[in-house]
């Protein structure tokens, strides 16, 4: 299964620049618990201040809400959720107290 999500980033280039680096490798733990959760691959595209997550899950093992609650558990995962915020910023459409969002897929060449 696939998820598309989004997120801004503030807007500011040596934020930005910082952001881009902690991807280039993420913490292990981070990694690990991703998987854990059923993520296959995950990708993060940006243009500008704008990031596009696309993200393949195991359908019999992803649960966005069991994902949430082993985020909120795991002190690692707090920790890098922190240090993200200070680079990212929510969407327009973002309701409160959320951060990436997922979008709505309205187009597949594959049904056309």
């Amino acid at each position: 299964m696939r998820y598309a999500l989004a997120l801004d980033l503030v807007d500011d280039a040596q934020r930005i620049a910082e952001y881009e680096q902690a991807h280039e490798r993420i913490w292990p733990e981070v990694r690990d618990h991703l998987r854990a959760q059923g993520v296959l691959d995950m990708e993060i595209y940006r243009l500008g201040t704008r990031l596009f997550m696309v993200m393949e899950v195991d359908p019999a093992v992803y649960s966005v809400q069991a994902m949430a609650e082993a985020s909120l558990a795991n002190p690692v995962i707090q920790r890098w959720e922190t240090l993200m915020w200070t680079y990212q910023a929510p969407t327009p459409w973002t309701p409160a107290g959320e951060k990436w969002v997922f979008m709505d897929r309205i187009f597949s060449l594959a049904s056309q």
